[in-house]
Order: structure tokens, then sequence, then C-alpha cells
């Protein structure tokens, strides 16, 4: 999994893809946190990117590597109950706390993928496994 965080890092930008019915939906993301062995992504609980998890948890998150590599990491969203991942994701990225606090009422709802593949892929070439 370090690998794959790693390339989520230097990345800096990647995209989630999720479902929203039968209508795929693309957002960027730049939370990305390692712990416990696991990459860790939030969402706030108010977004709808939150409920199209919910509902189907089935998504794939997509990078650009610096090298002109390009990383698919696919899986089942795991919404984390310990609040200690949303915490350690508020300490790396503090602005966000304007967001998620106790006057918005709004939560960073913290996930990792299940049954996770990661390939790292050449633009003209195959994929290589990271996990």
């Amino acid at each position: 999994m370090h690998k794959v965080y790693e390339y989520l890092k230097n990345a800096g930008l990647f995209f989630l893809a999720t479902v929203d019915g039968d209508q795929p939906k693309l957002r960027p993301l730049g939370l990305v946190i390692e712990e416990d062995g696991k990459v860790l992504f939030g969402v706030g609980d108010f977004k709808a990117v939150y409920r199209q998890l919910s509902a189907n948890p089935k998504c794939e998150v997509v990078a650009m590597g610096q090298n002109g590599h390009w990383m698919r990491f696919t899986g089942v969203a795991t919404f984390e109950t310990d609040t200690k991942y949303a915490e350690a994701a508020l300490n790396a990225m503090p602005d966000l706390r304007n967001i998620y606090n106790e006057q918005t009422g709004h939560k960073m709802m913290m996930f990792h993928l299940e049954n996770a593949k990661a390939v790292d892929i050449a633009i003209m070439g195959e994929g290589e496994s990271l996990l």
C-alpha cells in the first residue's frame, strides 16, 4: 500500500470515480493519508460522493504519475469508524477544519479500499501491479 500512497502523494491531484444511479461521476481529490497500512481518503458526510459510495461502494481512483505513467486503484470503499483517521486527515490539511467542525456540523468520513488492485500503467505498455 505504501507504493500506492507515494504515487498519490506525488501526483498531488487525483480523481475518484463513483456512480450515481446509472451515471458515472468523477471528481478531483487531493486528500490522502497512510495510517495502519491503509491508504485513506476523506469525503464530507454532506456531499453527494458520500451518498454515492454508501449506496454503491465500488469505486476507482486514477492518478497521473510524473513519469507519464498513470495509476488505476480499484476496490470497495470501506468507511472507518475510528475518528483517529479523520483527525489525522485534518492534521494533514488543517484548512479543512474550516469546513469540518462542530459549528458547521460537517464530518469528514474516511475510507480505504478493500479487495483493492493498483496498477501502474505506461502510456504505451502493460500495467504493473503495485500491490
